[in-house]
């Protein structure tokens, strides 16, 4: 059997506006694996590098995965280990190794969308609660993407905010006044938009309106300040960015007992795959802090192999995965939205 890679770039159908930019399009790296039989069976994994934001974003990264493609050891209990620092590459060949392991499993034989994980959700008999994803834009433009995830049946709605607080506060009041708590969950992310002391002032008035929590308020790297907000805050915190980077588990560790936040994100293409989101996974309930797991714009063939592995998981939060319908050249993919469930069908 044989590894090599692609690029590939996905092309947005609507830009999505962050607090950190307008995103038109999304580069990646699909890993394919050629097995030498008569069916000429391949499966790929997705090595999702996110730039401007992936830990291993760096000019030597082709580079890596060429070497890695070229030399990597089946053999190998240690390769995980040994690229660390390549987060998005770890979790790239997980799949990949996944995919080898079920190879002899005739349903697993989709080269797109194999099942990794075998369960109730590969068998289409039940479904992963979702979050709604609503982008920042103009007032009109929010509120349009609000009222489409209503009619869609989303309990849970997740809206980007740090552009203009102002306005971004305003619908969030109104849309408390038309849907009460127990109606609507309502999750905020500001990718770090705010500075410390605007965050103390936007934290209140979050828990005025009921949020249910805040995403990544302020930039990672401010450790103190961030253990500050979450030790005072009547909105509970969700760390994100400022999970990415500390690989080592014993750095995990020390970064969650500093700061004690209320929830982590995990994102499997920033922060080493279903291992690496795992070691942190245990480093926060051993400490009492919440988790959910969130897709970070990878195509379908990602999205699918982060699906299959969070369903295994049993959390009852609503997750943070898309289906992919975002791009315009996306992959065939066996993922459904049915109301605010994402089934494999």
């Amino acid at each position: 059997m044989t590894l090599n890679y692609q690029f590939y770039k996905l092309i947005f159908k609507t830009p999505g506006g962050t607090s950190r930019g307008t995103l038109t399009e999304k580069e990646t790296y699909l890993i394919r694996l050629q097995i030498n039989d008569p069916d000429e069976t391949e499966y790929f994994g997705e090595a999702a590098l996110f730039r401007g934001l992936s830990f291993d974003d760096i000019p030597s990264y082709e580079v890596k995965l060429k070497n890695i493609c070229k030399n990597f050891d089946f053999e190998d209990k240690d390769w995980w280990e040994k690229i660390r620092e390549f987060p998005s590459i770890q979790f790239g060949m997980e799949q990949i190794l996944k995919a080898r392991e079920v190879y002899n499993d005739k349903k697993a034989k989709d080269e797109f969308n194999p099942v990794l994980f075998p369960s109730a959700f590969t068998e289409s008999k039940a479904g992963i609660p979702i979050n709604g994803l609503i982008w920042m834009g103009s007032p009109d433009f929010m509120k349009q993407q609000i009222r489409e995830k209503i009619d869609q049946n989303f309990r849970c709605i997740k809206l980007k905010i740090g552009v203009n607080w102002n306005e971004e506060h305003g619908i969030l009041k109104n849309l408390r006044k038309e849907f009460s708590e127990s109606d609507m969950e309502i999750r905020v992310d500001a990718n770090g938009a705010f500075d410390f002391n605007l965050a103390q002032t936007v934290l209140q008035q979050l828990a005025e309106v009921e949020i249910h929590s805040i995403e990544q308020p302020i930039k990672a790297g401010q450790i103190h300040e961030m253990a500050q907000l979450c030790a005072e805050t009547p909105t509970p915190i969700a760390l994100d960015e400022e999970l990415i980077g500390v690989i080592q588990k014993e750095e995990k560790s020390k970064l969650l007992q500093i700061i004690q936040p209320q929830y982590i994100i995990l994102k499997p293409s920033l922060v080493g795959g279903w291992k690496g989101s795992e070691e942190w996974i245990e480093i926060a309930e051993a400490q009492n802090s919440g988790w959910w797991i969130t897709s970070a714009l990878e195509s379908n063939i990602g999205l699918n192999a982060i699906a299959q592995w969070t369903y295994t998981l049993g959390n009852p939060l609503p997750q943070g995965l898309g289906t992919g319908s975002l791009f315009k050249n996306n992959f065939y993919s066996r993922l459904k939205v049915e109301k605010d469930q994402l089934y494999f069908v």
